[in-house]
């Protein structure tokens, strides 16, 4: 065992896959066994497997200028020459960037740049920030209270109380309704909570609201028709901004070039990380608009910086990579194939998998979807400790396929937006093995109650 603190790891179980190399949609153990990787890694690897352009940009950045920090009044061409490119990209009025490693760092950035704007103009006491129930926006110490999954908050004492963290209700209608309830209805229900929620906190107090246009970790939720619209009118209305998290929905995984576009978001400040680079150089950005930027320009002013940066905000070989990335989407009409590609996915997924007595409901958007695994389809309900999901995650991973299970029994797809629909087949044709394999254990094992 290597002296490895290994992330969102048990302890117990470490170092049960080494991953050698991959090739296109393809990994490889250290035994050459093939596997599809069904996740793009952790939702990124958006261009798969060693593609050259992407490495040839990185290496020859790295030959010309391998380092060069921000601080200060320094630059370089590659980190101007990224904003302006995302500038003319992002839905963002008159958009400013501030560059990081991580979709956590970027979301900690929010966090602290919200509170610096709201002092700038004169409001401190509107710090507090709505996330939901089920969200997931990161592990550092605010981004990790945005998060609202249990593994990531047990025992590590998040200070919820002390960052002003409020949580609404998930837009989940599969798990969240009531009774009878359409989805109209549970759309109203849940808004009309967050509504008597903000008047009871006071909205003079409230920054913001962090939403994923659809959510990765914490099941792949699509919320359902209508409830952004009324989200977005509630929240106009008292005056809190619309915070994107597109860490993982964002360059073309809904089958748009944002999850925003998708879901009819327009937003306030929006978060990018993973395929920003197709996760081949750490890079993320914030993006806030311009008028909440030109405010802080004289606080920075007054206190001579603005104190707040990163080593490697803005290193020149992560710029080239998500140049050279956002170059290779445009080209290749990447997103374009990605929503030809994922409406094929979404199809099959459904044909192949909304009878199968393992699984409840088949959600997802684009090249990101998940089959909720349940031990009754009538009821819904669902299986002990997540393990429907394990045993899903391991079955697939016998049958040559990598997957992740997500809030317990979600089983989630995430395929590098380069996959083909041949390729789609054999994954789900793996998928399918597994699942059924997985449905005779778990029933062989009295799990399920069918």
């Amino acid at each position: 065992m290597a002296s490895v603190i290994y992330p969102t790891t048990n302890f117990t179980a470490t170092e049960q896959l080494c991953i050698t190399h991959g090739e296109g949609i393809y990994v490889y153990d250290d035994t050459g066994k093939e596997y599809i990787e069904g996740l793009a890694g952790l939702w990124c690897t958006s261009l798969g497997y060693s593609n050259t352009e992407v490495v040839e940009a990185i290496t020859e950045q790295l030959n010309r200028l391998p380092f060069q920090h921000t601080f200060g009044g320094k630059t370089h061409a590659p980190v101007m020459q990224l904003a302006e490119k995302l500038k003319a990209m992002v839905p963002v009025e008159d958009a400013y960037f501030f560059f990081g490693n991580s979709g956590s760092d970027a979301n900690d950035s929010h966090y602290k740049m919200l509170r610096y704007y709201f002092n700038a103009i004169g409001k401190p006491q509107k710090r507090k920030i709505i996330t939901r129930e089920r969200g997931y926006h990161g592990v550092t110490v605010a981004a990790g209270s945005l998060t609202s999954l249990p593994a990531n908050l047990a025992h590590f004492d998040a200070p919820l109380e002390a960052l002003s963290i409020l949580r609404a209700d998930a837009p989940h209608y599969y798990t969240g309704r009531q009774g009878n309830e359409t989805e109209a209805q549970f759309v109203e229900r849940i808004l009309q909570n967050l509504e008597d929620q903000i008047l009871a906190e006071d909205p003079e107090t409230i920054a913001a609201m962090i939403v994923e246009p659809i959510t990765g970790a914490s099941g792949v939720i699509v919320p359902p028709e209508g409830y952004y619209e009324g989200l977005q009118a509630l929240l106009r209305k008292h005056d809190i901004l619309i915070w994107a998290d597109e860490v993982i929905c964002g360059f073309g995984r809904t089958g748009a070039d944002f999850g925003c576009t998708t879901m009819g978001i327009k937003p306030d400040l929006m978060t990018f990380a993973k395929q920003l680079s197709s996760a081949y150089f750490p890079i993320s950005a914030s993006v806030i608009p311009g008028w909440m930027y030109k405010a802080m320009v004289d606080q920075t002013n007054e206190v001579g910086v603005f104190g707040h940066g990163y080593t490697y905000s803005g290193h020149p070989a992560a710029c080239a990579a998500a140049l050279k990335t956002l170059e290779i989407y445009e080209r290749d009409k990447i997103f374009d194939h990605a929503a030809e590609v994922g409406a094929y996915m979404q199809a099959q997924l459904r044909e192949i998998f909304t009878d199968h007595p393992l699984v409840g409901e088949v959600r997802g958007k684009g090249l990101i979807a998940a089959l909720e695994l349940v031990s009754n389809k009538t009821t819904g309900a669902t299986i002990a400790g997540g393990k429907g999901g394990a045993a899903a995650v391991k079955a697939c991973q016998d049958a040559g396929l990598i997957l992740r299970a997500v809030a317990g029994n979600a089983l989630a797809f995430c395929p590098p937006l380069i996959i083909t629909k041949a390729e789609v087949d054999e994954m789900l044709k793996r998928t399918k093995a597994g699942v059924d394999t997985a449905y005779e254990a778990l029933k062989s094992e009295g799990l399920l109650n069918s």
